[in-house]
Formats: C-alpha cells, sequence, structure tokens
C-alpha cells in the first residue's frame, strides 16, 4: 500500500510502493481509479490514470492489484461498446444512471451472470493440446464462439449444458495438476497471443473497392494506413471495409476522435445491415468508443485492448479486420504523458520511442496457423487512419507508420473537393503486396491481371506527364493518339476508379466484375489506338455509342456480369465498322 505523493494530470506519483512491479494495475485514492504502473525507482511508483483524476489529494492510498493490464476474453465481446480499458459503456451508464462515465465505477467487461449453451467437440478421455477446440457456444447468429483449451492434457470430465463464463465446463489433467477450465480467460494486452506459426500474406483481404483490390490490394493479415486531411473520407473508407470485407469479425477502435464523429458511429453502427447475411453488422462487432474527451491514458491502451480481442478471434480460426481510427489520436496520447513524465521528446514533441510503438502495434497483425493439433488458420489485418495535421504527410506519425505498414492509401483533399470517392490518388498510394498476391490473383481471377494493371497504372502515369504540356499548351496540340491517351485515363478514373458507397450496386464490385470492367476499358484503348493509326478521326471514336456503356459498366449487378463479357465483343464489332468506313 503507497500513499499518493504527486498528481500532474493524468500521471501521478506514490511513495511505499516497494511491493509493486512494472505495468501492474493499481487502485488509486478513496474512488479507487484505475491506473498503471509506467514507472518503478525504488520504492516510488510513477502510475498513468485512466480516469480523470480532479480531486485526488497526496496522501490518499494506492493500492497494487498484482496484475497487468488485462481484458477478458469470452462468449459476449461481440455487439459490446466498450471504452479503452474494456469497460462496457452501456453498463456504466446503467451502473451510473447517466450518460456521463462515472469515476471509479467497476462494471464487468463480459456479464458474468448470463448462462451459455455450451457444445462439447471433444469427450472425457480425450487427448488434447493447448488451443483445441473444447467446445462451441452460438454467441450472435452469424458468429459461433469456440472455447479453447489453454493448457495439453487429457480431458478428465467435460459436459453439454448452460453455463456463466466463470463456470468450470471441463477439467483437464495437465499430468502435474488437475486444471479447471471456464468460457472466459483473462489476457495481458501488452503481450501478443501465441500462434504456432506465422504465414506469408499470400491470400488478398477483398474489399470490393476498385481502387484498392485491383491497383493497391491488402493482404490478409497485412497492414495499411490511410493518411489524410480532414474531410477526405478516412472514416467512410473504414466503414466500407468494415462493411464489404471479406473476414468474419470486425473490431472497431475509434481512438481520440471528436466526440461527434464517434457518435455517429455508435449510432450508425448498429443499424447497418450486414450485406453477406442479411443480419446486423454489430453481430460480429466489437466497437471500442474512446473520444478526445476521455483520459488520454485510456486512449493509448485503447489500441491495445483491441488489438488483443482481435487476436483472441484469430486463435478461434476467424479472419478479423481491426479500424483504428485515429493513431494520431493514440501517438498524441503518448506525447501529452511523456511531457507529464518529464521525458526527453524527439520530433515535434513526439517521445523518441514513437516508432518502437508503432511497429509493436503493427507487427501484432498477421495471418497465423492456429495452436493445436488441428489445421486451423485465422488472420488480423490492421487498418490504421492518421490524421496528420494539415493533411502533411511529412510529420512523425505519418512517416513511422510508413516504415512499417505494407499499405499506404494516400488520400487527396483535392480530389474530395472534386467529389471523387474514395479519394485514393492513384499515383501517391502503393501496396507492397502485389508480387506476393499477383500469383493468387493469376490462379483465381485470370491469367492477364497483372499485365492489365501494369498497364492501366502506365496509362495514368502518362496522363499525369501530358496534363503537364495540357496546362501549356491545350490538349488540341497534343497528337491524336496522346488525346485518345487522356480520353481513356479519364474513362478509368471516373468509371473505374471513382465508387458510390450510397449505391447499391456501385458500393462493391466483385474481383470478376472489376477485372471485366478494367479489360473493356484497355481494349477500348488498344483499338483505339490502332484505328487513330489507321486515319480514323479522334472524335468519331468519342461520339461511338460503345462508350456510353462502357460509362455504364458499374452499375451492372454481379448477377448480370454476362453484359460486361459481351461488352469486349461489341467493342470490337464497333470499331470494326468504324474502320471500315
Amino acid at each position: 500500500m503507497g500513499k499518493l505523493t504527486k498528481i500532474s494530470g493524468p500521471v501521478v506519483e506514490a511513495e511505499g510502493m516497494s511491493g509493486a512491479s512494472m505495468y501492474d494495475v493499481v487502485k488509486v485514492g478513496e474512488s479507487r481509479l484505475r491506473g498503471e504502473i509506467i514507472r518503478l525507482i525504488g520504492d516510488v511508483a510513477t502510475i498513468q490514470v485512466y480516469e480523470d483524476t480532479s480531486g485526488l489529494m497526496p496522501g490518499e492510498n494506492v493500492e497494487s492489484t498484482g496484475e497487468a493490464l488485462s481484458v477478458e476474453l469470452g462468449p459476449g465481446l461481440l455487439r459490446s461498446i466498450y471504452d479503452g480499458i474494456q469497460r462496457p459503456l452501456e453498463g456504466i451508464a446503467a451502473a451510473a444512471k447517466s450518460p456521463f462515465i462515472t469515476r471509479g465505477i467497476n462494471v464487468p467487461a463480459i456479464d458474468k451472470q448470463k448462462k451459455w449453451d455450451f457444445s462439447p467437440k471433444l469427450n472425457a478421455g480425450a487427448n488434447v493440446k493447448k488451443g483445441d477446440i473444447l467446445g462451441t457456444v452460438q454467441e450472435t447468429e452469424l458468429i459461433e464462439h469456440r472455447i479453447l483449451s489453454p493448457v495439453s492434457g487429457t480431458i478428465l470430465s467435460i459436459k453439454k449444458g448452460k453455463y456463466t463464463v466463470e463456470e468450470d465446463i471441463a477439467t483437464i489433467d495437465t499430468g502435474a495438476k488437475k486444471q479447471a477450465v471456464q468460457m472466459m480467460v483473462r489476457h495481458n494486452v501488452r503481450k501478443p497471443r501465441p500462434s504456432a506459426e506465422k504465414l506469408d500474406p499470400a491470400i488478398p483481404l477483398i474489399t470490393g473497392q476498385r481502387v484498392v483490390d485491383t491497383f493497391f490490394p491488402i493482404a490478409k493479415g497485412g497492414t495499411c494506413a490511410i493518411p489524410g486531411p480532414f474531410g477526405a473520407g478516412k472514416t467512410v473508407a473504414q466503414h466500407q471495409f468494415a462493411k464489404w470485407s471479406d473476414t468474419q469479425i470486425v473490431v472497431y477502435i475509434g481512438c481520440g476522435e471528436r466526440g461527434n464523429e464517434m457518435t455517429d458511429v455508435l449510432t450508425e453502427f448498429p443499424h447497418l445491415i450486414d450485406p453477406k447475411t442479411g443480419k446486423p453488422l454489430m453481430e460480429r462487432t466489437v466497437l471500442i468508443a474512446n473520444t478526445s474527451n476521455m483520459p488520454v491514458a485510456a486512449r493509448e491502451a485503447s489500441i491495445y485492448t483491441g488489438i488483443t480481442i482481435a487476436e483472441y478471434y484469430r486463435d478461434m480460426g476467424y479472419d478479423v479486420s481491426l479500424m483504428a481510427d485515429s493513431t494520431s489520436r493514440w501517438a498524441e496520447a503518448m506525447r501529452e504523458i511523456g511531457g507529464r513524465l518529464e521525458e526527453m521528446p524527439g520530433e515535434e514533441g513526439y517521445p523518441a520511442y514513437l516508432a518502437r510503438r508503432l511497429a509493436e502495434f503493427y507487427e501484432r497483425a498477421g495471418r497465423v496457423r492456429c495452436l493445436g493439433s488441428e489445421e486451423r488458420y485465422g488472420s488480423v489485418t490492421v487498418i490504421g487512419a492518421v490524421s496528420p495535421p494539415g493533411g502533411d504527410i511529412n510529420e512523425p506519425v505519418s512517416q513511422n507508420t510508413l516504415r512499417v505498414t505494407k499499405v499506404f492509401l494516400a488520400l487527396e483533399a483535392s480530389l474530395a473537393q472534386r467529389r471523387h470517392f474514395p479519394a485514393f490518388h492513384w499515383l501517391s498510394s502503393y501496396s507492397l503486396y502485389d508480387d506476393m498476391l499477383g500469383k493468387w490473383f493469376t490462379q483465381n481471377i485470370s491469367s492477364d491481371w497483372v499485365s492489365l494493371r501494369v498497364e492501366a497504372m502506365a496509362l495514368l502515369q502518362k496522363e499525369a506527364e501530358l496534363q503537364e504540356v495540357v496546362q501549356l499548351v491545350g490538349p488540341d496540340a497534343l497528337p491524336e493518339s496522346e488525346q485518345v491517351i487522356l480520353a481513356v485515363t479519364k474513362m478509368l478514373r471516373e468509371d473505374f476508379l471513382q465508387q458510390n458507397a450510397f449505391s447499391e450496386v456501385d458500393t462493391f464490385s466483385s474481383l470478376k466484375k472489376q477485372y471485366y470492367m478494367l479489360r473493356n476499358i484497355l481494349h477500348f484503348h488498344k483499338r483505339a489506338i490502332a484505328a487513330v493509326e489507321l486515319g480514323v478521326q479522334l472524335k468519331a471514336i468519342i461520339a461511338m455509342p460503345v462508350k456510353e456503356k462502357i460509362a455504364r459498366m458499374r452499375e451492372i449487378e454481379e448477377k448480370d456480369l454476362s453484359k460486361l463479357e459481351a461488352l469486349y465483343s461489341q467493342i470490337d464489332s464497333e470499331f470494326d465498322a468504324l474502320d471500315k468506313k
């Protein structure tokens, strides 16, 4: 038991903490505010407090729990809305009878009274390895919660029935002792959960967004950064990824965003419908809300809370997408705490260990072979938004994020102002997964997928070079072959890269649809260049009826993809007629 000696915002000091250890969770003051020891010199502990410290006085008691900051993992996580240290916001509101978070309130993260139907997969006498599935619980209509064995050994007893998360569902003889197993486990948020093997990112995360899937693909278990200025579409992009990407679980961390923006997320998400099942999207979603007016220390912890929950579902064999919005606010929380600790600041006042912390977070993404005797694979894909001041990505958070993430989706304010969404700039963005994923696209979509992508990117690059000339002398001064390039790249930008999130048809494009759309545009380019060389005038090419059909490709539904295939032949027939004239 220690005594408070110094209070500086979210950071306090206490003497007499000789029995405590680094990163122990402590209870501070009469209100028993939750905190974590972040520095220990002799018996003097420096503590970051996850709740409002106003009203604390020197001399108040500080008690160490002897445990590291941990989250409760078990049935009941999905559909929950937590703050940064896994306190359920709805539970707090009910206990406090107030819409405001009350200090010192203690509400369990998972309902300890609710009984779940447990169905065993193994029988007594079976040998199990750590990570084997002992049984299942239907957590929501969409997700089967798999209860994993925490140890290796022989099952002494296991029985079907209704249990709370704290009741024993099985007993396992490990050889050294008999261990009771419950549905709920606790895990230190700062330690990655173990896996049998980390795999290469060789399978794409299909988002349904053409500019991403075709040009800048994200791998399952990969990392992606979305930096951009205010209003460029970071949050909408993450909503689209959450709704349409081919993952089973979504963990959304609102890390330090403004209260009204996070309120929109909390009010909209429960009403979003999962397009694949027709059920509410919340049936497979965990929300972590930590707005900018909440304590900064809890904001710093929210990232670790979210990634640990994501790893938990990964270990069951699910693909998980984690959205962090935004890591800039998380870094600002570290900067404020570092200032309170009087640490030597690094660039722009951020702590010197900013790069290491960012790397540690993103390195917890990955596709893995799960622990256990059976073959089971899961993944955590991390998509982090970055909010650089003024949209300047030369600041430290953006630059250190770019060093550790493999996909960079550069939001451009000028595109957003022209109502071009998603506003990812095709010349500034990149994906380092191209080579690894190219084999998958070639085998599963088409053998010429990679060559079409390279050809389209070359045209867009050529357009940027021609635009410099056009600004000086005008488009009419260019030879007709180069005017064809400008016409085709306009089709690429407006008919392929642009996508309407509010259109039921255009909001999602399958990979097959993306392939047919891109193939048709590039085939039009090939035939147009050939026609110009034969002496056909450019205005005749631009006036072709098939050009309007290409512009309407994105309105074709997935069930009618044969129309996109047929369009390839129509392009040939119209150009054949034009060439004969």
